[in-house]
C-alpha cells in the first residue's frame, strides 16, 4: 500500500507537499499544536530522500533534478498560502485594491516558495537517511529563512522557531545565541524523527535518540532555571515605571471627518482613565488617527491637556510631516500633557505596497497606489534611535517591525523598555493578529526586556523579559492594562555569529562525512 502510494508521481510531488505545508500552520499562533512539526519535516525529508532514490526510475528514466524543485515549491506555496493569507484581508477596505486579493493569495505565496523550491533543489540529490543528510538539511531550512528575512525588504514572518512562542523554557536560549541560532536548533530538533529511518545498527539509532533527548532536556532545564532566577532579580529592581496599555478598539475606517477624530479622542482618554496625581506613561496603538497628521490633530490639545497633567506622558502613532520634502513619516511620538512633542521616532521597515509603493513613479501612471490612506508614499527613517526620556531608554517599533529580530541587535545597550504599536484591523477575522503578537513574546526574550503591545484590533500585552504574558487584553476588547514594570537594561546577543558557527559546523559534518564516503 505505501509503496503504490510512494511510486504515484502525482501524490509525492504534487499533492503531498501542498497538504504538508498547509497543515504546517497548525504549530503556529493562535492553534499552537507546535508537535505537529515533528511529523512534517521528518516527512518531508523521507519524501526528498525517495525522490532522490526514485528519480531515476519510477519517477523519470534519468536523474531529473527538478522533481526536488517542484517539491519544495509545492511544499512553501502550500506553507505560505495557509500562513499568509491574511494579508488579502487589507485589501478588502478599499474597493481599487479588491482586484488585487488574486495576487496576495497566489502570486506572494508562490514567490516566497522559491525560497523553499531552491533550498531543495540544492540538497536533495545529497540527501539519504544518515546523519549528516540530517546535518544538512537542517542547516539549509534555517539559512533559507535567514535568506528570506534579508532579500529585498525581508520577510521573517512564521520561521520555524516562532511555532514555540508558547512554550517559555524553550525559548529562553534566544536570548544567548540569536533567534537564528535557535531556529536552527529548533529545524533540528523537529526534523529528528527521521533518526529511525537510518540504516545504522540499533546502537547508534539509541544514541542518537538518547543525544536528541539530552539537548531538548538541556534547553527545558536551562530555560526553567532562567526563568526561576529571573523571578528573584525582579524582585531586587527599584527602577521601575507605572504603565497604561490601551486598547480603544476602533473600527478601520477611511476618511474620518472632524467630528469623528474627536469622538475618537474622548473615547480613547476615557479607556485611559488617567489619574492626575499618579506618573503614568500612557501607549496608544498606531493608526488610530486614520488620515490624520500630527499638525492637524493639534486643534484637539484642549482635550488632552484638560484630562492629563505634567505627571502623564502619551506613545502613540501618527503620521509626521517632513518639512523639507513635503512628505510624511509613520511616527511614533512621546508627547506631554499639552500634546507637545518630547520625542519622536519614523518607521524604518516600511511594508511594500502598504506604506510604500515600489517603483511609485511607474505604477502610479497605471492607476496603483500604497493601501494605507493619502500622503503617497511614506518617507523611510533613517536613524536607529531609541526614544531617550529621563529613566526611559525605548526601543520603539511601529507595526510589523516587531518582526524582525535585527531592531533588537541594533539596538542601544542601554535599552530597557521595548515599545510596539501597531494597526491590526487590516488582519480583520483572520489568524495574522495572533501570528503579529507570536513574535513580540520573541522579542521580549531576545533583548531581556519588557515589552509593552498596544494594538488596535489585536492583541495588547505586558510582556515579560522572559517571554511570560503579565497581562492582556484580547483582540477587539477595548480598555487598558496597568503595570508597575521594572525597568531592565538590554542584554542581548549583537549578532549572527553563532549562528554562522553552527551553521558551518553542520556543514563540515557533512563534508568530512562526504570525504568519507568518496574513499
Amino acid at each position: 500500500m505505501i509503496e503504490k502510494f510512494l511510486n504515484n508521481r502525482l501524490l509525492v510531488l504534487y499533492i503531498s507537499p501542498f497538504i504538508l505545508g498547509s497543515l504546517s500552520i497548525i504549530s503556529f499562533q493562535p492553534f499552537k499544536i507546535t508537535l505537529i512539526n515533528f511529523i512534517i519535516l521528518p516527512l518531508i525529508f523521507f519524501f526528498i530522500v525517495y525522490i532522490n532514490k526514485k528519480s531515476k526510475g519510477v519517477y523519470r528514466k534519468k536523474s531529473y533534478k527538478k522533481n526536488f524543485f517542484l517539491f519544495g515549491l509545492l511544499f512553501g506555496f502550500g506553507f505560505y498560502f495557509s500562513g499568509i493569507s491574511w494579508i488579502a484581508n487589507a485589501l478588502t477596505f478599499d474597493d481599487n485594491f479588491k482586484i488585487l486579493i488574486p495576487f496576495a493569495l497566489i502570486i506572494i505565496p508562490f514567490f516566497l516558495s522559491f525560497f523553499t523550491a531552491f533550498t531543495f533543489l540544492i540538497i536533495g540529490p545529497y540527501l539519504k537517511f544518515d546523519i549528516p543528510s540530517f546535518f544538512v538539511f537542517s542547516s539549509a531550512l534555517s539559512f533559507s529563512d535567514y535568506l528570506r528575512s534579508k532579500i529585498l525588504t525581508g520577510f521573517p514572518w512564521n520561521i520555524w522557531a516562532y511555532s514555540t512562542s508558547s512554550m517559555n523554557e524553550f525559548i529562553q536560549i534566544s536570548n544567548s545565541i540569536g533567534l537564528n541560532a535557535y531556529n536552527l536548533i529548533v529545524i533540528t530538533l523537529f526534523t529528528s524523527p527521521i533518526i529511525i529511518f537510518y540504516k545504522n545498527n540499533i546502537i547508534k539509532k539509541i544514541i542518537s535518540i538518547l543525544l536528541i533527548a539530552f539537548i531538548t532536556l538541556a534547553l527545558f532545564i536551562y530555560g526553567n532555571i532562567q526563568i526561576n532566577k529571573n523571578k528573584i532579580q525582579l524582585e531586587k529592581i527599584n527602577e521601575k515605571i507605572f504603565v497604561k496599555v490601551v486598547s480603544p478598539n476602533f473600527d478601520l475606517k477611511f476618511g474620518l471627518t472632524e467630528k469623528e477624530i474627536e469622538q475618537r479622542f474622548k473615547r480613547i482618554i476615557r479607556y485611559s482613565d488617567p489619574d492626575k496625581n499618579k506618573k503614568t506613561l500612557f501607549i496608544w496603538p498606531e493608526g488610530i488617527f486614520s488620515g490624520y497628521n500630527y499638525n492637524e490633530i493639534l486643534i484637539f490639545k484642549k482635550l488632552i491637556s484638560n484630562n492629563f497633567s505634567k505627571n502623564h506622558q502619551i506613545i502613540f502613532g501618527v503620521n509626521k510631516l517632513d518639512p523639507k520634502s513635503g512628505k510624511y513619516y509613520n511616527s511614533m511620538l512621546a508627547v506631554n500633557n499639552d500634546l507637545e512633542i518630547i520625542q519622536s521616532y519614523n518607521k524604518r521597515k516600511l511594508v511594500p505596497f502598504g506604506e510604500f509603493l515600489p517603483f511609485e513613479s511607474i505604477l502610479n501612471k497605471f492607476g496603483l497606489k500604497k493601501i494605507t490612506e493619502g500622503h503617497g508614499s511614506f518617507l523611510r527613517g533613517e536613524k536607529n534611535n531609541n526614544i531617550l526620556n529621563n529613566e526611559l531608554n525605548i526601543l520603539p517599533l511601529i507595526c510589523y517591525e516587531v518582526i524582525f529580530t535585527e531592531f533588537i541587535q541594533k539596538s542601544n545597550d542601554n535599552t530597557n523598555l521595548i515599545i510596539n504599536i501597531s494597526e491590526d484591523g487590516w488582519f480583520g477575522r483572520t489568524i495574522g493578529p495572533d501570528q503579529h503578537f507570536a513574535k513580540s513574546i520573541l522579542r521580549a526574550v531576545e533583548n531581556n526586556t519588557f515589552l509593552l503591545r498596544s494594538a488596535n484590533k489585536g492583541i495588547s500585552a505586558i510582556i515579560d523579559n522572559k517571554g511570560k504574558i503579565v497581562k492582556q487584553l484580547n483582540r477587539n476588547e477595548a480598555g487598558n492594562i496597568e503595570y508597575e514594570v521594572p525597568l531592565i537594561k538590554s542584554n542581548k546577543i549583537k549578532n549572527d555569529l553563532i549562528f554562522f558557527v553552527l551553521l558551518f559546523t553542520y556543514l563540515f559534518i557533512f563534508f568530512i562525512n562526504q570525504k568519507k564516503n568518496e574513499k
